[in-house]
């Protein structure tokens, strides 16, 4: 669905990618020969993020529940898979060359010279020239295995992850034995061919998925449907999207896939506009059926209490893993003042903060700070893993510099931790409040405010 465009005012594109880069989250890939449109690298912080999101999803919809199992199918699959489900045939998006600078560009992004029509005869959004007739374009990355290179060679790089969990379902039905209801879960990369990647890390040539193929009864289908709504919205509360950033999206029956026989999106107020963050669909029998019709492989499904075999139908829960991140830092990124200068930070909600916790020395020429940060550092590390020290510059810069990360809380140890009273000085990011803490507390403490 092409993005609604952005209201006036709020966070600016440049300025997520501007810290992004400045903090080591992500970097254009290869960027030191010049970038690879549609690839972006993740760095130390990029990851850290990346990977709780990841993990706190996997909790929430595969270890929380009985009815999941996961799987790690591999990226390239026999020819035959995407030629089964209509992939090598339909999937492709409206391609137009413009005639004059000779740039190339999904047609349905254009502006249309006539309602209803198609983008032959409009204008170029870089050059002004006159676009050219419109054409198809497949998406997919081909490629050969083997030594020959041949027709029977042919594979390609996944454009979903979903098939590879379809045809793992009777392996997860002849070695489980689940009953219906019952879910394959996968997180992985796929790969797309984009005409023209787009908005940051939103549009990508590569880019991570966590999708749940859930296996159900035909005539569940509805109520299945709406608990896995619900799940979704959750999910999105849980990683710290603002509910008004929110927004469902009943695709209609012209625009859905072609498998689909319902579709919501849920689209997100994204800084260059408002567009899709997820998906969930009703797929039916569609992959079961064509995958057993053209293996030759019987994918019927056999209840044992009621002796009756049937095709089960699927709900489909799509989550981009890429533009979760993105939508996370996009929601958490925030400018306000605080003692009189202007700062930016990111309001990450704690359990997926890629730093829970910083660990300073007031000072870093001074030995038994120094000694003794380093103590409550490996104390802390050993609890919550994800702990930072940072001695490096004066004590508002070193501040700064964890607002800017999400970071939530701070603690310093400073002379009166040494001289006086054991305690420490712990910051919190949102609110820059500073309190003193005995460090024989200091565990419990921060537990309870990094739930």
């Amino acid at each position: 669905m092409a993005k609604k465009e952005k209201t006036e005012g709020g966070v600016k594109m440049e300025n997520i990618i501007s810290l992004c880069k400045r903090r080591g989250f992500i970097f254009q890939g290869s960027e030191i020969y010049g970038g690879l449109a549609g690839t972006w690298d993740y760095g130390p912080l990029g990851v850290a993020l990346k990977n709780n999101i990841r993990d706190a999803w996997w909790k929430k919809f595969v270890t929380d529940r009985e009815d999941m199992y996961g799987v790690d199918a591999s990226i390239l699959m026999n020819q035959n898979v995407w030629k089964a489900t209509g992939h090598v045939g339909n999937f492709s998006d409206p391609l137009s060359e413009c005639k004059k600078c000779k740039k190339r560009f999904r047609t349905d992004q254009l502006e249309k010279p006539t309602k209803g029509g198609s983008a032959s005869g409009g204008k170029c959004p870089d050059c002004g020239g006159e676009m050219g007739e419109e054409r198809q374009f497949n998406m997919l990355f081909k490629t050969n295995v083997g030594a020959l290179q041949d027709e029977n060679s042919v594979s390609y790089l996944r454009p979903e992850t979903a098939q590879g969990m379809f045809v793992n379902y009777k392996n997860i039905v002849d070695s489980f034995h689940p009953k219906l209801p019952f879910g394959m879960a996968q997180v992985g990369k796929a790969f797309r061919n984009e005409i023209a990647p787009r908005d940051f890390t939103f549009r990508s040539r590569e880019f991570e998925q966590m999708e749940i193929e859930y296996l159900i009864k035909p005539e569940a289908w509805q109520e299945t449907f709406e608990h896995f709504r619900k799940e979704m919205l959750d999910w999105t509360k849980e990683i710290g999207l603002r509910a008004e950033h929110v927004h469902e999206h009943e695709i209609p029956d012209a625009d859905r896939a072609f498998y689909s026989k319902r579709t919501i999106d849920f689209e997100f107020d994204f800084p260059f506009g408002t567009s899709e963050l997820y998906g969930l669909a009703y797929r039916t029998d569609y992959d079961l059926g064509r995958h057993s019709k053209s293996s030759g492989v019987d994918l019927i499904y056999l209840d044992e209490e009621k002796k009756e075999k049937i095709t089960p139908h699927c709900i489909e829960p799509s989550l981009g893993l890429d533009r979760s991140v993105l939508a996370v830092l996009s929601d958490a990124y925030t400018e306000d003042e605080l003692g009189g200068e202007k700062r930016i930070y990111l309001k990450i909600v704690p359990n997926i903060a890629p730093v829970k916790v910083a660990v300073f020395p007031l000072l870093k020429n001074k030995p038994q700070l120094v000694e003794k940060a380093r103590e409550i550092y490996k104390d802390l590390k050993k609890e919550f893993g994800a702990v930072e020290f940072d001695d490096n510059g004066n004590i508002g810069k070193r501040y700064r510099r964890q607002d800017e990360i999400g970071t939530p809380f701070c603690v310093t140890i400073d002379f009166d931790t040494i001289e006086k009273d054991n305690s420490v000085t712990v910051r919190d990011r949102d609110t820059g409040k500073q309190e003193r803490i005995d460090i024989k507390n200091l565990i419990e403490f921060l537990k309870e405010k990094l739930v």
